[in-house]
């Protein structure tokens, strides 16, 4: 393998997409490709897109409650036919939906090997939208889904601990990463300030991510209301949509002066602006199996308030970078960090320094370096083992 692998990565959410699989995936691709590697994807067809010459596309359907968003129908046969035509030396699955499951059936039978990613707690999800009783099931599916492969990839150690209590085998901690020159503290914008209705003495707290019951937004807006009893200037910006957007700005025009900002989704570098012209970041969410916002926060040398799990728990439960809140001590607790660490103009810069240091040890090369040296681990591993069986 000298000369690169073949890899095919199936996954059924992808850019044009947005979210934060669907952008770490793509960096991901591009990494390995410039590392040499070909690297064919195997998604569903978004609109009418036709996708890269080495993209396979498939059928999807709107993901239930999650407008903008697809799952791939299965194609077992279609996978099997080009995987025997150009065999790839691993699959690599991201996602555990119907396309995930018939691309895990295709390799075994044709005896490829594969690794899966393990990013998102749908048995968790189950309860915020009314399918708790359903909550068992789809915890044992994802267990067998991922221990049919050959190894499946997670982003902390804590998790990877937790999911082999639950019966999970052959796990491999690679971590997440950042890119540290797009998110920088560089990038604060007296202008963007201004717009938002705010000078450098007033405090500007921020939430970035989906408007769903999974991200808890009404602990955000407590916090914030909490804060304001002591900070009455404090501004809170939210970027992001989602299905709980209306019901929230409908709240919020019922306010005389509620000091809150709906801004939408951001990218690129304008999400990287909004970043680092805030002041304060409130991640308040319970179902995260990483948070790529906490690192991109991070990064920006952003203050912020956490529970303890997934990236906050990994990378900065120990450190003097941010205000950790274990989940054991609730809402109270979070709101009580969010009030105490807005009062504490030197803490914060602090927290924010200490922070972009840690991640500047999480950059981007790293993290897919690793990735990489995992995927080619398990295929030159499986084809020793193969070469063995046949001189046999």
């Amino acid at each position: 393998m000298e000369h690169g692998m073949s890899i095919a990565i199936v996954t059924e959410t992808y850019p044009p997409e947005l979210n934060g699989v669907a952008l770490t995936v793509e960096r991901a691709v591009h990494h390995l490709r410039e590392r040499g590697h070909r690297v064919s994807v195997v998604r569903p067809r978004q609109g009418a897109d036709q996708g890269h010459e080495d993209a396979m596309l498939v059928r999807g359907l709107p993901l239930p409650r999650y407008p903008g968003l697809q799952f791939g129908l299965p194609a077992p046969l279609r996978l099997l036919q080009r995987w025997r035509e150009v065999r790839p030396d691993v699959v690599h699955i991201v996602t555990e939906g119907p396309l995930g499951w018939s691309a895990l059936v295709a390799a075994r039978q044709l005896d490829i090997p594969v690794t899966t990613d393990y990013r998102t707690h749908f048995q968790k999800y189950s309860g915020y939208y009314r399918l708790g009783p359903l909550a068992g099931i789809i915890a044992a599916a994802l267990r067998a889904f991922h221990n049919h492969s050959d190894v499946t990839f997670v982003p902390t150690r804590a998790l990877a601990d937790e999911m082999t209590q639950r019966g999970y085998r052959k796990l491999a901690c690679v971590g997440r990463g950042v890119d540290t020159q797009l998110f920088s503290p560089l990038r604060r914008s007296r202008q963007l300030r201004v717009a938002w209705g705010v000078g450098d003495e007033h405090l500007v707290v921020l939430h970035v991510g989906r408007l769903a019951p999974e991200k808890d937004p009404a602990l955000v807006r407590a916090a914030f209301r909490a804060i304001r009893e002591l900070r009455p200037d404090a501004r809170l910006v939210w970027v992001g949509d989602g299905p709980l957007r209306a019901n929230l700005q409908r709240a919020d025009e019922g306010e005389a002066d509620s000091g809150e900002r709906f801004v939408g989704i951001q990218r690129g570098e304008d999400l990287a602006m909004h970043y680092a012209s805030a002041d304060l970041f409130l991640f308040p969410s319970l179902s995260e199996t990483f948070g790529n916002v906490v690192l991109e926060a991070m990064a920006s040398a952003l203050p912020i308030v956490a529970y303890d799990i997934g990236a906050a728990g990994e990378h900065l439960k120990d450190r003097a970078a941010a205000s950790v809140v274990s989940t054991a001590d609730g809402p109270s607790a979070f709101i009580a960090a969010a009030r105490a660490l807005a009062l504490l103009d030197d803490t914060r810069r602090l927290f924010g320094a200490n922070a972009r240091d840690i991640a500047l040890e999480l950059a981007w090369p790293l993290i897919l370096g690793r990735f990489e040296a995992q995927l080619v681990q398990f295929a030159t591993r499986h084809s020793s083992i193969a070469h063995v069986a046949t001189a046999a």
